[in-house]
């Protein structure tokens, strides 16, 4: 027999990413400080909306390529970030 359990969606209201959040993030998973790639992030975090959620998802080193070099784990964080920043950009031009 089986017994399902009721199931309730909650919406929860998180604030976006923001550079002081992601350089606490990318000490914390990829222990870096400062990098070259940090002013591109920085400008894309003040032009995009990605929660911190996702910017932690794409700075984990989830192959070994990505924990030898945490510069493709930033690369991605940029290409996410542009991708993110696109699909904006389309929203606001179909509600228009």
């Amino acid at each position: 027999m089986l017994i399902q359990r009721g199931r309730m969606d909650k919406h929860i209201e998180m604030s976006y990413c923001r550079f002081e959040g992601f350089k606490m993030l990318a000490k914390n998973y990829l222990d870096v400080i400062e990098d070259e790639l940090f002013g591109e992030v920085q400008c894309l975090l003040e032009e995009s909306d990605m929660s911190p959620v996702d910017v932690a998802e794409n700075l984990m080193p989830m192959s070994k390529k990505k924990r030898r070099d945490p510069s493709v784990c930033l690369i991605g964080l940029i290409e996410a970030l542009k991708q993110a920043k696109k699909e904006a950009a389309t929203i606001k031009v179909k509600e228009a």
